[in-house]
């Protein structure tokens, strides 16, 4: 492993000039305007490569999030939101997309300094959510319902509406683009939105703010609450007045939010955790399947919900290919994500830092065999920075923690298969059900292995890439419903019946 000692973000009061402060932090987003915590509340926000204090931020309470969602109500069914068009919502989210564009440079160094991840990551990251936006402003104008022939002189239609109001939390890995994929297509489908960032990472949905602010949209459409989850997005789970909530993150949390859901039975969205499996059989490319084996866990540190933390590798293949995923693994450079160099950024927090860190300890305790990694950085980079070292166990077994737990960190698990049968009885024995790849030069085989995978995103030959047309979600304890594609818009609409009665004469039924 190659470490890059912390740069820093040059210019930082430069970088964050655009945010609006209320109360001597950055302010949140609520009814159109800007402003404090109900109760004055703030929390410091860290730079997990250096543990420098970046900024102080609003910390909202139930009373922030109940005065966001009432405004979001009354921005649906008393403002003119709720009369608004699909040509005019499309031409705002087209707009917004360019923003976004126009500022990509100041919001990727502004997600580096707030996440960490590398900046080649977090400016892939600003385009893919100009992307979305772009997507859902063009879908919003087609065509969408059903006719139908039906017997006597009516006819019948299908119609899609909006659902209402919708509270949407979201995690730390991808701030912005996860805000993206969630607003994009419930302001496309007419919705009005209260929107509760990762409390470690609100950042550029503050500055994606700004910009819906220079758009001039109406007031109480989109409101941003800062807080923390069991605190704002409880009541937001829980309000009465929430029409739909849409939660991206862990298995447990998504269990809370169901449970809160249930007061007015609101729809639900949920994105949750993974344990993905990641096949190579001996016929694949070997070097095409170590390097997407690699990428497929250490990307954005391994922090991610469809990483490929399990590496399934076929008994013949498996004594080549372990010693050459092991020696990529220590060449990843591993630091800072302002520094060019940097191909792998530090972990969230010290606190998340610490729960992978344990998850590695029970590796060892189990009797896996810690290949490399498994250690802070030497030097600065490891004392102050949230940083792990990419790490790899081999001699698993099916049964150990580190198999069937997500880590969410750069730890990958290595297991072994003699054949197509025990690699797909593998890949499907744990809880989760979100994603999986297979390596093969055998298309036959390839796709027969796919349609085994009890996973909602799947990939051959290749790991990782996703498209905003196509949509994401899991099986199992994986989540519930699908985001992107036409079905992440078709999960922020209502369907409704029409029957109309060409025929406009008394039934006759009563005498």
């Amino acid at each position: 492993m190659q470490t890059m000692e912390p740069k820093g973000a040059t210019g930082q009061a430069e970088l964050l000039k655009n945010l609006r402060t209320a109360g001597g932090a950055y302010a949140m987003f609520i009814d159109g305007q800007w402003g404090a915590a109900a109760d004055g509340g703030t929390r410091e926000l860290v730079n997990p490569a250096n543990g420098d204090v970046i900024a102080k931020v609003a910390e909202g309470s139930q009373a922030d999030a109940e005065r966001a969602i009432q405004a979001a109500h009354d921005a649906f069914y008393k403002g003119p939101w709720g009369e608004s068009n699909a040509q005019d919502r499309a031409k705002l989210l087209f707009r917004l997309a360019d923003k976004i564009d126009e500022h990509a440079a100041e919001l990727s160094r502004m997600e580096t300094l707030n996440n960490g991840k590398p900046l080649r990551e977090t400016e892939y990251d600003m385009a893919d959510a100009a992307n979305c936006f772009r997507y859902y402003g063009g879908l919003a104008t087609k065509p969408s319902g059903q006719t139908f022939d039906v017997p006597a002189a009516s006819q019948t239609m299908v119609v899609r509406e909006p659902i209402g109001v919708c509270g949407q939390i979201i995690p730390w890995n991808y701030p912005l683009l996860m805000a993206a994929w969630k607003l994009a297509p419930a302001l496309a489908a007419g919705n009005t939105c209260v929107l509760k960032p990762a409390e470690l990472t609100p950042l550029t949905a503050l500055r994606l703010a700004t910009f819906f602010e220079e758009l001039e949209l109406p007031k109480g459409v989109v409101n941003i609450v800062l807080g923390a989850g069991p605190v704002v997005g409880h009541a937001i789970a829980a309000s009465p007045l929430v029409d739909k909530v849409a939660f991206t993150g862990g298995t447990k949390t998504g269990r809370s939010i169901m449970q809160a859901a249930t007061g007015n039975l609101k729809k639900i969205s949920l994105e949750l955790g993974g344990k993905s499996p990641n096949i190579v059989f001996a016929d694949a490319d070997f070097d095409t399947a170590v390097d997407y084996a690699l990428f497929g866990i250490f990307a954005n540190a391994g922090q991610v919900c469809s990483a490929g933390s399990r590496l399934l590798v076929q008994d013949s293949l498996h004594d080549k290919l372990l010693p050459r995923l092991v020696e990529r693994a220590k060449k990843i450079r591993v630091g800072d994500g302002f520094d060019p160099q940097t191909e792998m950024g530090p972990i969230i927090s010290r606190a998340h830092q610490e729960k992978v860190e344990a998850y590695i300890r029970a590796g060892i305790e189990e009797g896996a065999t810690l290949e490399c990694g498994g250690q802070r950085p030497p030097g600065e980079l490891g004392e102050k920075g949230n940083f792990i070292e990419p790490t790899i166990f081999s001699h698993t077994k099916p049964g150990m923690k580190i198999v069937q737990e997500e880590i969410f960190g750069p730890v990958l698990v290595v297991q072994r298969f003699k054949d197509e049968a025990e690699a797909i009885a593998l890949a499907n024995d744990t809880i989760y059900g979100l994603a999986g790849g297979v390596f093969t030069n055998d298309i036959a085989k390839a796709h027969r292995v796919i349609r085994k995978l009890r996973a909602g995103i799947t990939w051959i030959n290749t790991y990782h890439p996703t498209y905003n047309e196509a949509p994401w979600g899991g099986y199992k304890q994986s989540g519930i419903g699908r985001e992107l594609g036409t079905h992440g818009y078709d999960a922020y609409t209502e369907v409704k019946q029409i029957n109309v009665n060409l025929a406009v004469e008394p039934s006759g039924w009563f005498s």
